[in-house]
């Protein structure tokens, strides 16, 4: 029997009248009817086009009316008719695929509606265990926290003088060719070489300068900045389209390799440019660019890609909940 997918909404006179007409057709035309309200099951393909009937590869939208449904139903109807007399063995396992609701299926029509809580739970905690650290040194318990220093490490430099530091006198304490002179060098602080990155990693912290955030600033502004786009991403119904690939590049990209890029090349042996050190401020401005339009490119085309299993999955569900019933 064909199952036919109507697409539509609540309080939607168009949708009322495809509905009728679908059932005004039953006799002449068997069919299995789906009722999908896409605000219901998040599909927001349809929005501006309901209502939209589907019957296997066809799918016509509004405006359409009772004849249109009879042609569609009919040429889908000598369709199936055809494929079941032929009886390949790819059309029955599909047929047998379709009407069977797996584990798999419910675990993945489940991440499609909550991914989002997930990917911002787990960016969360990413950056939340960062600054746990520091917070443990401070509270006595040095084997936690060098646990998760040891892990964040093969992550992130965690260059001290890059670093920020908490329960200490300042935020931060960058090189001297920073050139910032309201805060105390991390040659002044530490007595360390600032181009001994052995020792800028090794060092922690202490009670008097403080205890290191297990992420470098820059790290720290970028996975803050895509926590914080997940989270606006989730508060709007994660309708905000995809930031354009060039604006990506410009605001994201861009000044994010601008300043690392001729940080490391003013740092070599060969003068090719002006020695230079960036800034707390200037790191956490780019990572937080990066991170943001990144999280702007991305999360939206993972959207498009869990809208589609959504609508597939609500249209499998509601089949077999059909099909259940009626035997």
């Amino acid at each position: 029997m064909l199952t036919v997918t109507l697409y539509m909404r609540q309080n939607c006179p168009l949708c009322t009248k495809a509905e009728e007409d679908l059932k005004d057709i039953q006799g002449q035309i068997p069919h299995r009817l789906v009722l999908i309200d896409i605000e219901q099951e998040g599909i927001s393909e349809f929005v501006d086009k309901i209502p939209v009937i589907e019957i296997g590869p066809y799918q016509i939208k509004a405006p359409f009316d009772k004849k249109d449904i009879q042609m569609t139903l009919g040429a889908a109807n000598d369709r199936i008719q055809q494929l079941d007399n032929i009886q390949t063995d790819t059309h029955q396992k599909r047929i047998k695929r379709g009407s069977e609701i797996s584990f798999g299926d419910r675990l993945f029509h489940w991440l499609s509606r909550r991914y989002m809580v997930i990917f911002n739970a787990f960016t969360f905690l990413y950056v939340g265990l960062a600054f746990l650290a520091p917070v443990l040194m401070n509270g006595g318990r040095i084997g936690s926290a060098n646990l998760i220093y040891s892990v964040y490490g093969r992550l992130c430099h965690q260059l001290s003088f890059r670093s920020w530091f908490l329960y200490g006198e300042q935020g931060a304490y960058p090189k001297e060719i920073a050139k910032l002179p309201n805060l105390i060098t991390y040659e002044d602080a530490t007595g360390n070489d600032p181009f001994d990155l052995e020792k800028a990693m090794r060092f922690r912290g202490n009670e008097e300068l403080g205890f290191k955030v297990a992420f470098c600033q820059r790290d720290i502004a970028i996975y803050s900045a895509i926590l914080l786009f997940g989270i606006i991403f989730s508060l709007t119904g994660r309708k905000i389209p995809s930031l354009p690939l060039a604006a990506w590049f410009l605001l994201g990209i861009l000044p994010i390799g601008l300043d690392g890029l001729s940080q490391i090349i003013s740092q070599l042996p060969w003068d090719i440019i002006p020695l230079r050190e960036s800034t707390p401020l200037l790191r956490t401005i780019t990572g937080g660019l990066f991170g943001f339009t990144t999280a702007w490119f991305g999360y939206p085309i993972v959207e498009e890609s869990m809208a589609d299993s959504r609508k597939v999955m609500a249209v499998k569900f509601k089949a077999a909940q059909i099909k259940d019933q009626s035997e």
